[in-house]
């Protein structure tokens, strides 16, 4: 499991702040960042399963750890009790602009 992210890399979005009731369907179920995306996920508050589908490895998000999604790979997100998190979207800086169109909107709503 990647414990940073590349270096070279810019945020260019994030989601809003998600709670277990307001986490979007498509979060809970395999979706994927495009190519040449990656997403940091911050938890605020409580625990979140993150889930990497090809390797099938699992971390409890806590907001003293980062989860990180790799370029295009498949993965999912559960609560696990009440929490608070939002995800931040990097690419390379001159990739930033072409990938801010609809990353976050697919992954927000699957």
């Amino acid at each position: 499991m990647p414990d940073a992210l590349p270096d070279g890399l810019a945020a260019y979005k994030r989601t809003p702040v998600f709670d277990q009731d307001s986490l979007p369907a498509g979060l809970r179920r395999e979706h994927r960042t495009k190519p040449g995306v990656w997403a940091l996920i911050h938890v605020l508050e409580g625990r979140l399963l993150y889930r990497r589908l090809d390797s099938h490895d699992e971390q409890v998000l806590t907001p003293d750890s980062l989860g990180v999604v790799g370029p295009a790979r498949p993965h999912e997100v559960r609560p696990l009790g009440p929490v608070r998190f939002f995800v931040e979207f990097h690419a390379a800086a001159e990739e930033g602009g072409p990938h801010a169109d609809a990353t976050e909107d697919r992954c927000a709503t699957g």
